[in-house]
């Protein structure tokens, strides 16, 4: 974990000798949580099962404690999950993509997340990734929502924290967009992340005035909990919408797709369950138009990364991959010994 987050690998190990499987897990904020379930609820109850029967082992996971769709327990079941696949591509001898009914695509254009103090700065790794031949590039400045540059003043008192001020966010935003158009112009496929941090109200109001920059999508407009708001967004702008990265739940996808209120859904894979669910949510939002950008973070291990990428690799409706880079974090020597 270079960069320090508390990532969750699951090994699931066969009666065949050499034959075992690894998933990820990663709730890098309950980390400890997802470990206790794998160790003391989930082995005791898979020990001696039948490693091939997949979705039969998935159920069992999913409805054995009754309360179900949480995020501790769906990254505990994924770290299981994935693995379980890991180790069919194994006795199959293919790679998951061809299980999946093979490629539909050769490569996977992948979106990458640009940052700067201000605009100058901001445009120059724009440009350093239109280099590397990346042509989707997420842009902020001063981090998650502006707040680096948009900050609201805390009341004397207030505990330590990111106070952000959102009408000063919005209007730094669409300054932000209009001045990387007006610089870079048009040929770079751009997205901006609210990361559900301001009202729903004040998030309609961001993507109608964005409507001239021409983004790929506007990523997590609203809160999981706000989500019925998309259909009032849809009336109000044209703006493509992505949403998805908190949800667990079926639920709280299914409306969403059927009634066309997002055009790509980006769910945490391991948040969701692993494979098995992420597959079943590919094919049902294929019927509906509604494209992939699944959620590809640091914090996800690089299992969680391959998976989404061998789900993309045969994904008629895949849409693009978030990626958060396997560039190197910069080591410094801390001390040199001698013999």
């Amino acid at each position: 974990a270079p960069e320090g987050i508390n990532l969750v690998v699951v090994k699931v190990e066969t009666s065949e000798p050499g034959l075992y499987g690894l998933g990820c897990g990663t709730f890098a904020y309950r980390h400890l949580a997802v470990k206790l379930v794998v160790e003391e609820y989930l082995k005791p109850l898979l020990v001696g099962r039948n490693v091939e029967n997949i979705e039969d082992l998935w159920q069992l996971m999913n409805q054995n404690g009754y309360w179900r769709n949480g995020p501790i327990e769906n990254n505990a079941i994924s770290g299981v999950d994935m693995a379980l696949w890991d180790i069919k591509g194994k006795m199959a001898n293919m790679p998951l993509y061809q299980l999946f009914g093979g490629k539909c695509r050769e490569g996977i254009p992948v979106y990458r997340h640009a940052d700067g103090r201000d605009l100058s700065e901001l445009c120059e790794n724009i440009e350093r990734f239109h280099e590397m031949g990346i042509t989707n590039i997420r842009c902020q400045c001063g981090g998650y929502g502006g707040y680096g540059n948009t900050p609201a003043t805390a009341p004397k008192g207030a505990q330590p924290g990111v106070y952000l001020d959102s009408r000063s966010y919005i209007r730094n935003t669409v300054k932000l967009f209009e001045g990387i158009r007006n610089k870079l112009g048009y040929e770079i496929n751009l997205v901006h992340d609210v990361h559900e941090r301001i009202a729903p109200i004040e998030a309609i109001k961001l993507a109608r005035e964005l409507e001239p920059f021409d983004l790929l999508f506007l990523e997590d407009p609203v809160p999981i909990e706000q989500t019925d708001w998309l259909a009032r967004m849809r009336e109000q702008t044209s703006i493509p919408i992505a949403e998805g990265e908190l949800f667990n739940n079926p639920v709280e996808w299914r409306k969403l797709i059927s009634e066309r209120l997002i055009d790509y859904i980006r769910v945490h894979l391991s948040q969701v369950g692993g494979i098995t669910p992420a597959r079943k949510l590919q094919i049902f939002a294929e019927q509906f138009g509604v494209r992939t950008a699944w959620h590809g973070p640091g914090d996800m291990s690089p299992l969680a990364h391959a998976a989404n990428i061998h789900i993309d690799l045969a994904a008629p409706n895949f849409g693009v991959q978030e990626w958060s880079g396997i560039e190197p974090p910069n080591f410094v020597i801390q001390e040199l010994k001698g013999p």
